[in-house]
């Protein structure tokens, strides 16, 4: 008997051996999570259920428990690098099968698709046209195509025209003479094929009071003006009606689509103060290209193109598990899911039970190499102890056996 308890003993001290070292050797390893084994002792029980005045059959190994903790987060330099902060996992696509993981190390592969080293697909809420996020479960795919252009159709523009100014001494307007007006101001404007052109503003200072006439050129061509704007005795705009001139349409570059331009100039006033604009915007843009990517804490992927837009690409998704110790470890940082582990729960980063995600991180293993190695002197010397239980019991059945 004493045979069988020390082997069972033995069993045990190498299963633990096992474990720990596989901690050990996974102290480095991305979104890794250490196991501990857990033991039970082992009783010979009658047909009533009482064990009697046994001493016990030895031990064997409950259960290889995963411990799903948290661990610690490292900032790396690459933007596509994921970490989970709290619960989740995640949701990855290898051939049409699903597997989970806490490793966020990922790149873009030459479709475009986010993938990690082992080829698998990280799944995302899809994103339409408008930028919207629906509730579909696909591969996140970044696009590569350059943004369409997109014509000028409204420029903003709030600016303070000094009171106390006085009417330009020559006449009439001519944007090359300075002594013909007052001030100015310019932006780019882009036509439908995303062609850069300057539109100016000229301001000139009317004879009645409060009122002053604008300029519109393009290219240094007059395109609209002059224009009256009228200020009432509190310095707020008055004409033209909601202070909005619109600029007739006009072509830019030839083989283009005319411009149609409205000048918003709601914001503009009439202070005794110096000239000066606060306001200068426009709603056109150029051609973009790809220049990079950005994953806010919720998990919204958004493209950064060179024309200065940015589009969303779609919400990386995580899923967690009722029991995440019931899944099923697969190697390469992957788990399978279970029954034991129940269904799993789909959901944006931050929603739910769900952690938030930290872009250009990766989550470190959860070993503690400290513990784990006292760990491992504590089960050698279980092991140890059990080979002498072996050894006593060998010199005393040897004893009985010398008996004569």
């Amino acid at each position: 008997m004493p045979f069988r308890v020390a082997i069972s003993g033995l069993r045990a001290a190498q299963t633990d051996l096992n474990v720990i070292g596989n901690n050990i050797a996974n102290v480095n390893t991305t979104g890794f999570k250490g196991s501990r084994a857990e033991f039970q002792d082992v009783f010979a029980v009658t047909d009533t259920g009482s064990s009697g005045n046994s001493a016990g059959q030895g031990v064997n190994t409950a259960r290889v428990a995963q411990q799903f903790t948290q661990g610690n987060i490292t900032f790396t330099d690459n933007g596509l690098d994921l970490a989970i902060s709290g619960p989740g996992f995640f949701i990855l696509e290898d051939n049409g099968v699903r597997v989970y993981s806490r490793d966020g190390s990922f790149g873009v592969d030459r479709n475009g698709f986010v993938v990690n080293a082992n080829d698998q697909q990280l799944l995302a809420f899809t994103a339409d046209a408008s930028g919207t996020i629906t509730g579909a479960l696909a591969p996140l795919q970044i696009s590569t195509a350059n943004v369409a252009p997109s014509a000028t159709t409204q420029v903003g523009l709030g600016a303070n025209l000094d009171s106390a100014a006085s009417v330009p001494l020559t006449a009439p307007f001519d944007p090359t003479d300075n002594s013909t007006f007052n001030n100015t101001t310019a932006t780019t404007v882009f036509d439908s094929l995303g062609g850069s052109h300057l539109l100016q503003t000229y301001f000139v200072k009317g004879a009645a009071p409060n009122t002053w006439s604008a300029h519109t050129l393009v290219n240094g061509a007059t395109v609209s003006g002059p224009d009256t704007l009228t200020f009432d005795t509190t310095g707020a705009l008055v004409t033209p009606a909601g202070g909005l001139v619109t600029v007739p349409p006009f072509t830019a570059t030839p083989g283009t689509a005319p411009l149609n331009i409205t000048m918003d100039l709601s914001q503009s006033t009439q202070f005794g103060a110096p000239f000066g604009v606060n306001q200068l915007t426009q709603d056109g843009f150029t051609t973009g290209r790809l220049a990079g990517l950005d994953i806010d804490g919720d998990g919204i992927v958004f493209a950064r193109f060179t024309n200065g837009r940015s589009e969303v690409q779609g919400q990386v998704a995580l899923g967690n598990f009722a029991n995440p110790q019931g899944l099923q470890p697969l190697g390469n940082n992957n788990w399978a899911e279970t029954f034991a582990a129940g269904n799993v729960l789909e959901g944006a980063p931050g929603s739910s039970s769900l952690g938030l995600l930290q872009s250009g991180a990766l989550e470190d293993s959860n070993v503690d190499l400290s513990e784990q190695l006292v760990k491992l002197i504590v089960a050698q010397r279980n092991f140890q102890a059990n080979t002498e239980v072996i050894s006593t019991a060998d010199t005393v059945t040897q004893a009985v056996i010398n008996i004569r």
